[in-house]
């Protein structure tokens, strides 16, 4: 049966994963302190549980779901672990806490959302919680500001970035929006010089996002997050009408926004700056950027090994720069194969929108997917210096509570729309497999 093939796949692919990192675990500890890590049986056996939670989970309640997502998710969480502990054991304690808690969402929102669909009916509530969720940070009293962004809600002694669940929020009322919409922003009506758009009425929502976009830049100074919004919204757009035309005013709406920070924000040309000639100011907000030019560097093609290199010296390694902490003591071969992994979770993310049949599925699977894509090139692109560097997180290896949460969320709205999707097929007249309750 093909349902049961994939859940053993991914039963096998799980225990892989959790043999890899158990070694990276070991060894960094022979790394650090030259002994095997007297905790290697407890944590092993943590990691295997967690996971094996998951995939029964997914077992019960999404069996024709894609076998693969939730095993890339768990190395690259593994993975992710390993270094912080290296880092900050401090900080890998709570990164543990986070990991269990986002597991729990996962299982949660499996058991919640019986039928992807049914999302749909709800996009006015989910605009609303949305935009509450974006602007959380900026109430007097809850709000806080970390590092130069106004990103943070605390609640005694735990911080929270709504913003991270925001995005999965929107990504939903986006998607149904355009579903409602669609035939009415594909229709072009009005000649501009040779091109045809829509009417102008309907370039509402673009402004609307572009205007969001801006106030999140403006009001809490976070640039990745704004681009992402953006990104999100203007991506969708062009696979809900199939026209360009879309791209081409949102890469102009995005030049007017970029242009309006820089000569606004002093932090924004701070950036900027940094990206261009990190040298000229190495001293200051260069000195990370610098900094993991030298970490990829000693790495070369093997890296230095783990615990033997000295990502250390990178400030904020643990959050922002942890693919360079990847890049030094893992290699050009380790970071690779990182990269490849997130290769594989958008190829499978956009392979299960391709694959679905209603259009509020098919979109809501691409807005997921793109979340995922766009983050990991931001905070991948700002590392290497192919773009300036944001505050965003590396999805399931940086450090961030927030973030593990909101993208085990994600992952499983995926697997329940892959689900649902292979359900329909599978009960289909003429399907080979037959009815879903004979297999």
């Amino acid at each position: 049966m093909m349902r049961v093939a994939r859940r053993n796949t991914e039963l096998g692919l799980i225990v892989i994963g959790g043999l890899v990192v158990a070694g990276a675990y070991v060894l960094a500890s022979l790394g650090r302190t030259a002994s095997l890590p007297v905790d290697i049986g407890p944590f092993l056996g943590i990691i295997l549980a967690l996971f094996a939670v998951a995939h029964l989970a997914t077992r019960r309640l999404v069996p024709h779901a894609d076998g693969v997502l939730l095993p890339l998710a768990g190395l690259l969480n593994g993975i992710g672990y390993v270094f912080i502990a290296r880092l900050d054991q401090g900080l890998a304690g709570f990164q543990a806490v986070w990991t269990a808690i986002g597991i729990g969402a996962f299982v949660a929102t499996l058991v919640v959302v019986r039928r992807a669909r049914d999302l749909e009916r709800y996009r006015y509530t989910f605009a609303l919680l949305g935009i509450g969720l974006l602007l959380m940070p900026l109430l007097p009293g809850v709000g806080r500001t970390i590092n130069g962004a106004r990103l943070w809600v605390s609640a005694g002694s735990v911080n929270f970035q709504p913003g991270e669940l925001a995005k999965i929020v929107l990504a939903v009322f986006f998607a149904s929006y355009l579903v409602e919409k669609r035939e009415l922003l594909s229709l072009a009506t009005h000649r501009v010089g040779p091109v045809l758009i829509p009417d102008f009425k309907h370039f509402g929502p673009i402004l609307l996002a572009w205007g969001m976009s801006l106030v999140i830049m403006m009001a809490e100074r976070d640039l990745g997050s704004s681009l992402l919004f953006f990104a999100l919204f203007i991506s969708l757009l062009w696979v809900a009408t199939a026209r360009g035309t879309y791209i081409g005013i949102g890469a102009g709406l995005f030049g007017i926004g970029a242009l309006i920070a820089w000569r606004t924000f002093e932090h924004v040309q701070t950036r900027v700056t940094s990206w261009l000639d990190p040298w000229s100011v190495a001293q200051g907000a260069g000195f990370q950027t610098v900094q993991s030019w030298f970490a990829f560097a000693a790495g070369g093609l093997a890296g230095t090994g783990l615990a033997l290199g000295s990502p250390q010296k990178i400030p904020n390694a643990e959050t922002d720069f942890i693919f360079a902490a990847i890049g030094e003591e893992l290699g050009l071969l380790g970071a690779t194969a990182v990269l490849v992994a997130y290769l594989l979770m958008i190829g499978v993310g956009f392979r299960i929108a391709l694959r679905a049949e209603h259009p509020f599925e098919k979109l809501l699977a691409a807005g997921l997917t793109t979340i995922l894509g766009v983050q990991t090139f931001i905070i991948l692109g700002g590392v290497t210096r192919l773009v300036p560097l944001t505050g965003v997180t590396l999805p399931f290896v940086s450090y961030g509570g927030s973030s593990l949460l909101a993208n085990y969320v994600l992952l499983a709205l995926l697997l329940r729309i892959s689900h649902d999707t292979a359900t329909r097929a599978a009960a289909a007249p003429g399907s080979r497999a037959g009815p879903a309750k004979e297999r």
